[in-house]
């Protein structure tokens, strides 16, 4: 993929061409040979950000602005709900306050989701620039995928939670995207069927959505070599390309492994939306009062409440290739806060629907099994 071949006559004397300043690449290269890497396929617009030396200008309003505003209400008015913005970091948050605030006065259903890898940047990118969602890679996606190939440990969940605090509502939790490489893909976790603690934990962590991509309900794991892309893990967003278990799925032929697989994801999501204390509950993280816990190692378990009202849901996940019998200790503090009462209760395991009477108490540890890469999902009515 040579760029820009030497062979390409430029000129000579005052009939030479010259790029100078260069043009821009969407990821700021300026540089009239970007390499590879280099987002050469696309230019960098003129939002009114003078990039030799930082300086705005956005009176009187620029060009782009009116342009882009232009093509968000086009795509409003034939009818789409949402607008999910690419690398919405790089354009200023001045114009993001100017244009949404205009679409949604026109079309207050639209929802825009901000794709934005800077965690500084979140709350202003929700409070002045009036996005409703935006991607949580680089805190909680990177902390999972990091946690699954065993180079990260699990207590720093905690942080992910806390990074976010007061805006998780607003967080996009996924596990897989176009850019990302394949949850079972041998890149990442190798094994599609190890999903179930991650996907737990970034769909119940907070109550804001959870996304889903192409295939991932089915285990798609990326093994062809298509085109630009390639073996690399990934989709390819470049080719025309279908996907093997898409196409099963279509024609009503899912491999046994498949159709668990996807009823394992139906399972635990529809509970996003049943579950009161999941959908609209609060969060209290375990760990700060487990850390010594013999039972429950912090690098490979985790543990954390959500509560709604007179409902509770303790949930246990597992990242381990070994089960889990986990005793949990849960403080008196989280018992005051959320008022729920001590004693002896009738529980249900949601993922399996499972019943019995299990102790909650801030004197004697809960008790909680999984098994390898695995899930616990308790739920108790009280009061």
């Amino acid at each position: 993929r040579q760029l820009f071949a030497p062979s390409i006559d430029l000129g000579s004397g005052k009939e030479a061409y010259t790029e100078f300043p260069a043009k821009a690449t969407g990821n700021d290269c300026f540089s009239a040979f970007p390499s590879v890497n280099d987002w050469y396929e696309t230019v960098k617009l003129n939002y009114g950000v003078d990039y030799s030396n930082g300086s705005r200008h956005f009176s009187p309003t620029p060009d782009t602005w009116q342009k882009m505003l232009s093509i968000l209400l086009y795509w409003a008015e034939k009818g789409v709900d949402g607008f999910r913005c690419d690398m919405a970091f790089m354009v200023p948050v001045e114009f993001w306050d100017w244009a949404v605030t205009i679409v949604k006065e026109r079309y207050p259903h639209i929802k825009f989701i901000a794709e934005i890898y800077d965690t500084g940047l979140y709350r202003e990118f929700i409070s002045r620039g009036h996005f409703d969602y935006l991607y949580d890679k680089v805190n909680l996606y990177d902390t999972l995928r990091g946690i699954q190939t065993s180079h990260c440990s699990a207590a720093q969940l905690t942080g992910c939670w806390q990074t976010v605090d007061g805006i998780g509502s607003h967080m996009l939790n996924f596990l897989e995207n176009h850019d990302e490489q394949r949850f079972g893909s041998k890149f990442y976790a190798g094994d599609p069927a190890k999903v179930l603690p991650s996907l737990v934990v970034s769909s119940y962590m907070s109550t804001g959505p959870m996304m889903i991509y192409m295939g991932q309900e089915l285990g798609e794991q990326a093994t062809d070599a298509e085109g630009f892309s390639g073996y690399d893990g990934r989709t390819t967003i470049f080719d025309y390309w279908s996907l093997p278990t898409l196409r099963r799925w279509l024609t009503g032929n899912l491999k046994p492994r498949e159709r668990w697989l996807r009823d394992l994801y139906a399972r635990v999501l529809r509970l996003c939306n049943s579950e009161k204390a999941i959908r609209e509950g609060r969060f209290f993280d375990l760990m700060y009062v487990n850390y010594e816990n013999p039972t429950l190692n912090p690098h490979r378990q985790y543990a954390f409440l959500r509560n709604y009202a007179d409902e509770t849901i303790i949930v246990a996940v597992n990242f381990s290739d070994d089960s889990a019998d986990m005793d949990i200790n849960i403080p008196a503090h989280a018992f005051e806060l959320l008022r729920i009462p001590q004693g002896e209760m009738n529980m249900t395991e949601l993922l399996t629907g499972e019943k019995a009477r299990k102790r909650l108490s801030a004197d004697s540890p809960f008790e909680a099994f999984t098994g390898p890469w695995g899930a616990a999902i308790w739920k108790v009515r009280h009061r």
